[in-house]
């Protein structure tokens, strides 16, 4: 079971920590991602990393501003948001899979979505 939060309103400019806790880590959370479904547009996955630090990814749109991070010891994922924009804007799932490229593409685990609002 995968459990988001630390989504909410922000303006433009400023920071948010998404944490995603994952009850039970197996073969198929091997790597966890963060995804956006914004309004209009199809869910895209920002940023995905194994839980050993290796195979990062980032979406373009969030290069350098975004970063994804593992606590093991807790079982939880972050995402930190930096210098967060309107476009920004939408609801951000965890999810996880065996391999990034599932993961990218097919997860095998949804958790649930967090709301964040960017204002202009």
């Amino acid at each position: 079971q995968l459990q988001a939060s630390g989504g909410g309103l922000v303006q433009a400019g400023d920071s948010l920590r998404l944490s995603c806790a994952v009850s039970r880590r197996t073969v198929s959370t091997y790597v966890m991602g963060w995804f956006r479904q914004a309004p209009g547009e199809e869910c895209e996955c920002v940023a995905a990393v194994g839980w050993s630090g290796a195979g990062t990814y980032y979406a373009d749109s969030v290069k350098a501003r975004f970063t994804i991070s593992t606590d093991n010891a807790k079982n939880t994922v972050y995402l930190q948001m930096n210098s967060l924009k309107p476009e920004d804007t939408g609801v951000y799932y965890c999810a996880g899979g065996p391999i990034l490229q599932m993961v990218l593409t097919t997860p095998t685990y949804w958790g649930q979505g967090t709301q964040v609002t960017v204002s202009s």
